[in-house]
């Protein structure tokens, strides 16, 4: 592992907390950032093809819930095994871990043959229902008929990869996910523009560089230098290995395949109020939304292990200290990225788009959408240090509120209210969703916080935190 656990101790009880934070955070959001790439780069290659552009970019937007639901298995397998690998580590039961790894491989290869066929199969059919329209079910067709040849090699990267992060090799873990992200650059604009093959060779070469990932990632863990090697003896099914690893992913697989269902109630409704240009806009919106949660998701992560280690100390002052710092940053970073929103959408329209009716439609859309941007850094900052202290029951709430009981209704809701822009109106749901959803999580917040710190038992001497 990186550190003793004099080594950690001393790193993160002593060391500045602003440093501190900086020093964890950066490459974990840089991780997230480059796991971005691959759609958003794909989206933004896609958007300027001449004269289908627009139709194409839309068609891909259809196709995301399907690429979702199909992350959200790996995560079901890979964030479920991969914990519990750690464990039996921590136990020095090294045979226990490799079954586990060995169980967790061979069911993400079963799994995949199985989604490969439904996609191959139904495509079509998902996609209409997702809210695609003639115009664009053509393009989301060709992109998804590629897209899941390929998923055998999503499904091994982005879940055998966190038995490589488990182990402690944090930079091997990012490197995985760069080989695929600098492939799929370079890649898109050879196959869309130079072989002429627009949304086929965004798919083509998204799977591509997924089979450069998936090839380092698994021949990483057949290596030597892998503490935990993938074996042909430990490649099968049994329940008692297997089970209780997916019982422990089902949490982040409903909560990653949740984004999927909103994906596909924002796409539906648009389809119905503004058509492809609303479904399209949507698109665009989608992938700033990422630009603004995958930072803040990066900046929880680095804080996770400050807040745990010092919760777990019984150091009360510093854990208050370092959520406060926490919340600083992220509400900094979201208040600035609303500011930039609201005066330059074009600019963000823009680098998905050249077609001008999109990108003016679009400027309108993403001052709406985004309106309640400068307080997710609160929602973000609480959720991540509900689960820092343990208290996984009402990250959960948080979370499920905000996107079930608020946001799904309200998207079905507000064109009913607002019947003179109705496509808008839809748009209109996500501020109204994140407005309620930060207050619920803010006081929610202040109670348990609360109630949490005066659990800690024998708190420490009393000293004071540089920041």
């Amino acid at each position: 592992m990186s550190y003793t656990e004099q080594d950690e101790k001393e790193f993160l009880r002593t060391e500045p907390l602003g440093k501190l934070l900086l020093k964890l955070a950066l490459p974990t959001v840089a991780a997230q950032l480059i796991n971005m790439l691959y759609n958003i780069v794909d989206r933004i290659y896609i958007g300027h093809i001449p004269d289908i552009g627009a139709a194409a970019l839309t068609g891909v937007g259809v196709c995301m819930p399907l690429i979702m639901i199909v992350s959200a298995f790996a995560a079901l397998i890979g964030y479920g095994g991969a914990p519990r690998a750690s464990i039996f580590m921590g136990k020095h039961d090294k045979e226990s871990a490799e079954k586990i790894l060995g169980n967790c491989f061979l069911l993400q290869i079963i799994i995949s043959v199985i989604l490969t066929a439904i996609l191959l199969i139904w495509n079509r059919d998902l996609l209409m229902a997702f809210g695609a329209s003639e115009n664009t079910i053509g393009y989301a067709v060709d992109y998804m008929n590629i897209y899941a040849v390929g998923t055998i090699f999503v499904e091994l990267t982005l879940g055998m990869n966190a038995f490589i992060t488990a182990q402690g090799f944090a930079k091997t873990g990012m490197l995985s996910v760069l080989i695929g992200a600098v492939a799929n650059i370079i890649l898109d604009p050879v196959f869309i523009f130079g072989f002429d093959m627009d949304v086929r060779g965004a798919a083509l070469a998204t799977i591509i560089s997924q089979a450069l990932s998936c090839i380092w990632v698994v021949s990483f863990l057949c290596r030597k230098k892998s503490f935990l090697r993938i074996k042909r003896k430990n490649l099968g099914l049994t329940p008692k290995v297997i089970l209780p690893c997916l019982a422990l992913g089902v949490a982040t697989f409903i909560m990653q395949a949740s984004e999927s269902v909103i994906s596909v109630c924002f796409n539906s409704s648009l389809q119905k109020y503004g058509g492809d240009i609303a479904v399209g806009a949507m698109t665009i919106l989608t992938s700033v939304m990422q630009f603004a949660m995958l930072p803040l998701q990066g900046l929880g992560q680095g804080a996770q292990p400050i807040i745990s280690y010092n919760y777990g100390a019984g150091d009360s002052g510093r854990v208050r200290a370092a959520f406060k710092l926490l919340l600083k940053a992220s509400l900094g970073y979201s208040a600035l990225l609303w500011v930039l929103v609201m005066l330059f959408p074009g600019g963000f329209a823009a680098m998905f788009t050249s077609d001008a009716s999109l990108m003016e439609y679009t400027k309108t859309a993403l001052r709406i959408y985004m309106g309640s941007m400068f307080l997710m850094g609160i929602q973000m900052a609480c959720q991540m240090t509900f689960n820092a202290l343990g208290r996984a029951t009402e990250s959960i709430v948080v979370a499920v509120m905000r996107k079930f009981v608020l946001l799904i209704p309200l998207i079905y809701i507000m064109p009913r209210l607002i019947s003179s822009n109705q496509a808008m109106a839809v748009y209109m749901a996500e501020p109204i969703a994140d407005l309620i959803a930060v207050t619920f999580t803010a006081v929610l917040f202040a109670v348990r916080f609360k109630a949490t710190l005066q659990n800690i038992v024998n708190p420490p001497m009393s000293r004071t935190d540089s920041i």
